[in-house]
């Protein structure tokens, strides 16, 4: 059973709720960790909050979405240990999972439909990393924190 955390402000606190039903659907065990009102809020919180669940090794992988899926995604790849990636299409969710070993998923409320972020989760939750060639090049991403 895969544990998600997850994260938005309040420009996707719908398509949280509707990312949320959806994975509870798949039978995930989903942390969320807000925002949980549409009053304006500051998406690195959220970003840090979900991006600290997931460096732990508390929760698998993280989801945050804001308006863009850009701000939060920078911020959460401040955190130690993550490989957060922005993808507004399912040919980018499937390959930084591929290729990257992402273990964070970003995406904007504002750019994307529901029914294509959920489509855009699913590619990004199913999609094995392929390691050989890519592990080594994930290992130089990781190292460049040590620097």
């Amino acid at each position: 059973m895969d544990k998600i955390a997850l994260g938005a402000d309040h420009a996707a606190l719908e398509m949280k709720a509707a990312v949320k039903r959806h994975l509870e659907t798949r039978g995930c065990v989903v942390l969320d960790l807000g925002t949980y009102t549409s009053e304006s809020c500051d998406y690195p919180d959220f970003a840090e909050a979900v991006a600290n669940e997931v460096a732990s090794g508390r929760y698998q992988k993280g989801i945050v979405i804001c308006g863009t899926g850009v701000g939060i995604g920078i911020a959460a790849n401040k955190v130690r240990g993550i490989r957060c990636a922005t993808c507004n299409d399912l040919f980018t969710a499937e390959m930084t999972r591929r290729h990257n070993d992402a273990n964070m998923l970003a995406f904007g409320a504002r750019v994307v439909g529901h029914d294509v972020a959920l489509r855009i989760v699913d590619a990004f939750l199913d999609t094995p990393f392929e390691a050989g060639r890519h592990q080594r090049r994930v290992d130089k991403i990781m190292a460049l924190e040590n620097k």
